[in-house]
């Protein structure tokens, strides 16, 4: 099950789970659409892969048990233990079409 952390590894934006703004990597890196695109380039700095929209939790009951109620999103903040030179060089080295 998803962990829907609550920031972007980059620029620590807030991401609530119902957030249309986060994106996650097949690890489930978090990050927001403005630095995938701009500062990323669409290249997860800690795996070297792309990115997804996250998939919304529902806040609400749809199927008894199956809600945020029941199974709620992180609360522990996680930042990239990268520096931006380092994600500049990883992301150009790595960006879609150069495998």
């Amino acid at each position: 099950m998803l962990e829907l952390r609550p920031n972007c590894e980059c620029c620590d934006i807030d991401l609530p789970p119902d957030s249309l703004n986060a994106c996650i990597c097949s690890y489930e890196c978090t990050f927001c659409k403005s630095c995938v695109n701009n500062i990323l380039k669409d290249v997860c700095p800690n795996c070297g892969g792309d990115f997804s929209s996250r998939p919304i939790r529902p806040a609400s009951e749809r199927r008894d048990g199956v809600s945020l109620k029941h199974q709620p999103a992180s609360t522990t903040r996680v930042n990239t233990k990268y520096t931006q030179q380092q994600i500049t060089e990883f992301s150009d080295a790595n960006k879609p079409g150069n495998n």
